[in-house]
């Protein structure tokens, strides 16, 4: 099939429910009345099958076929036999690969294709990167009334990476931390359009994906639309049932994980959010029943104290960025000999109150520990010790001790041991970084690359990091990473062009792996440092640099460059 006639434009009228607007189970949700005007689609449509096409144009043009806003994919199922069209569920999943796949025709007749696999959306809208492996399908055909037709499709979606861009969206669905200070943002892929709202309140219903559930609270749990999402003048309107409507404090939650999830759209413009519950407004002490972000600004997710100005190390001391000065205490004087550190800035008082710092030598490495300005004190000592790391969410700092345990240090507390079931089979994890919400680390794996785990707290005070899954498997030498804000991260590894280290940018789900750009930077960074609403800071060559937009510029413009290294921002 020619490239020309892979796709033709029409409108389409689709008066599509939430739960109907992606091709993917989800809970049931019951919709009692539709949205308020027919969502237009004017987009690429994709045609059906040419008269006379070979088997190998057939099966090419179902997967185009994927890239349809139809319900059901009619046009999908133009392309199988009477059976398998009657039962092919389009629901059952996305399979994203690349473009540049193959097809070809096997001995029996069949036709295999292969591509490299990009990811998979699972029935929640949310992706996992694909692995090493190739993705391999064969398809059965068989000739139905002088034309070839296939006989065992795959059920869900097999679609090429181009068109899950155009036709998708990414979008956060928020859930609480364990603390229940900040939202966790979780991200899904929703059929872009004006249907994706009650969509997207479809798959915040349906509860956090598999490996944060643990790691987060959902005081949404149970609840159901009564309507899909009305939108107008900007605002929206969801209606739940299965709620209790007196005043909680759970009902101020539940308004910021939709207040939260609705204004974050790119396609569709959402300012405000009216919450119903069985047709009533909540009823929430200083708080209109037209809700914005600025109502629930505590709970936001990439909030950072005014405090969390960067710091480094250079000549055993710790600096901050601006203009190069010496952090108070002894810690700024170089007393300790820390060439690494970590600081934890007070929720009272908004000010940096907990310093962590590392010192090594031949002997090994010492943890020390103490008041930001004042003395610090050995609490752990190892062969080799991690970078510290600190969350906006609690006074404590994670380290880990030989590559193996993980250890967490509360301030004015002694060390815990964090459980982490799984992480010794992955390798010597060299680095670990914490999200700013607290619910999630990054962990740079010796001879494995990238991965993610959710922190898990119990009741009894013990802390477990478990549910590791590799975000970017493409990547290698990785060096370091740090959290951009609580949904992607920045990473120094590998250029598979050069025999370089460069900046990477990827999702917290390994969506969207981009390379940053190097200008500025005198040689190859060595660690990196970021937080939200903060410009990110690397250093190379001995000297401490920050991005400003796609350069790399010196921590006082038109100066000379700092001298420093380990650069971090307090949380």
């Amino acid at each position: 099939m020619t490239g020309v006639r892979r796709f033709v434009v029409l409108a389409l009228a689709l008066l599509v429910s939430g739960c109907s607007t992606v091709p993917m189970n989800s809970s049931t949700v019951q919709i009692t009345q539709a949205p308020a005007r027919p969502a237009e689609v004017v987009g690429i449509e994709p045609l059906p099958p040419e008269p006379g096409a070979t088997p190998e144009e057939v099966v090419r043009s179902f997967i185009d076929a994927a890239a349809s806003v139809r319900p059901g994919h009619p046009v999908a199922r133009d392309h199988l036999a009477p059976e398998a069209g009657r039962t092919w569920s389009d629901e059952a999943g996305i399979t994203v690969i690349s473009p540049d796949y193959a097809t070809v025709t096997t001995e029996t007749g069949a036709v295999e294709v292969t591509a490299n696999p990009v990811g998979t959306i699972d029935d929640r809208g949310s992706f996992v990167v694909g692995g090493a492996a190739t993705f391999t399908r064969q398809f059965t055909v068989v000739q139905v009334e002088d034309e070839w037709r296939i006989t065992d499709p795959p059920d869900g979606l097999i679609i090429l990476e181009p068109d899950f861009q155009r036709l998708y969206e990414e979008a956060a669905v928020y859930f609480l931390d364990e603390t229940g200070q900040r939202l966790v943002p979780d991200p899904r892929y929703v059929v872009a359009g004006e249907a994706l709202p009650t969509a997207l309140v479809d798959r915040l219903l349906a509860g956090p994906s598999a490996p944060l559930a643990a790691g987060v609270r959902n005081p949404l749990n149970g609840a159901r639309l009564r309507s899909a999402v009305t939108l107008a003048d900007q605002a929206a309107v969801v209606d739940l049932t299965g709620l209790a409507a007196e005043p909680s404090p759970a009902l101020s939650a539940i308004s910021a994980q939709l207040v939260w999830t609705l204004t974050q759209l790119g396609n569709v413009t959402i300012r405000s959010v009216e919450v119903r519950i069985d047709g009533e407004p909540v009823d929430i002490a200083d708080v209109p029943d037209v809700q914005t972000r600025g109502d629930w600004a505590g709970f936001d997710p990439e909030a950072v104290p005014l405090a969390s100005t960067g710091h480094y190390l250079y000549a055993g001391g710790v600096y901050t960025v601006t203009a190069g000065q010496p952090t108070p205490g002894p810690a700024g004087q170089a007393a300790y000999g820390l060439g690494d550190a970590a600081v934890s800035i007070d929720d009272a008082t908004g000010e940096p109150s907990f310093l962590v710092g590392i010192r090594s030598d031949a002997s090994g490495a010492t943890l020390l520990a103490g008041p930001y300005d004042g003395e610090l004190a050995t609490v752990l000592t190892a062969e080799r010790l991690s970078s510290p790391s600190t969350a906006a969410t609690r006074s404590e700092v994670w380290v880990v001790r030989d590559g193996t345990s993980v250890v967490r240090l509360q301030a004015g507390g002694s060390p815990q041991p964090v459980t982490t079931p799984t992480l010794q089979g992955l390798g010597v994890t060299r680095v670990l970084r914490l999200s700013p919400d607290g619910a999630r680390a990054a962990l740079v794996v010796e001879g494995s690359g990238l991965y993610v785990g959710t922190v898990v707290r119990a009741e009894d005070g013990s802390v477990a990091l478990r549910d590791f899954r590799a975000i970017a498997p493409d990547l290698t030498r990785v060096v370091d990473v740090a959290w951009r804000d609580s949904g992607s991260l920045l990473v120094l590894a590998g250029d598979p062009g050069e025999d370089r280290i460069v900046p990477w940018s990827v999702g917290v789900d390994g969506w969207g792996l981009t390379e940053l750009p190097t200008a500025g930077l005198p040689s190859q960074p060595r660690s990196i440092a970021a937080a939200p609403n903060r410009q990110p800071l690397v250093d190379a060559g001995g000297t401490i640099w920050q991005l400003f937009g796609g350069t790399w510029a010196t921590l006082v413009r038109g100066q000379e460059p700092l001298p420093g290294t380990a650069p971090f921002y307090p949380l």
